[in-house]
């Protein structure tokens, strides 16, 4: 019996462990993505302070304007576009836009 319970810990440890790994994974590869195509506009910080991005006076992702939208709502932005930002729509995977929603989240003013 203990070694049956042992086995079942094992499990619940891998699990855990995995579940870890993929969620470093997405938040890594959202600030890799970040930095990739969206950081010429909104800054390395988010902050739209960029030459490009007060051109197009794109708002401060750490905001609470920003941070105060839900995920989905971010989703449909980075999606369909709004505005002067364009739709990334086939050209980032859900995955991608889960991962700069991550992101985004991690850029909030404390």
């Amino acid at each position: 019996m203990n070694f049956f319970m042992f086995r079942i810990e094992q499990k619940i440890f891998l699990a855990l462990a995995i579940m870890f790994v993929v969620g470093a994974s997405v938040r890594a590869d959202g600030a890799g993505d970040f930095k990739a195509k969206c950081a010429m506009c909104h800054g390395a910080d988010g902050s739209g302070s960029t030459a490009t991005g007060k051109a197009l006076k794109v708002r401060d992702l750490g905001s609470a304007d920003v941070q105060s939208q839900t995920d989905a709502q971010l989703t449909e932005i980075i999606t369909s576009g709004k505005d002067k930002m364009p739709a990334y729509k086939g050209k980032f995977t859900d995955d991608q836009i889960r991962g700069l929603v991550v992101y985004i989240r991690s850029l909030a003013k404390k």
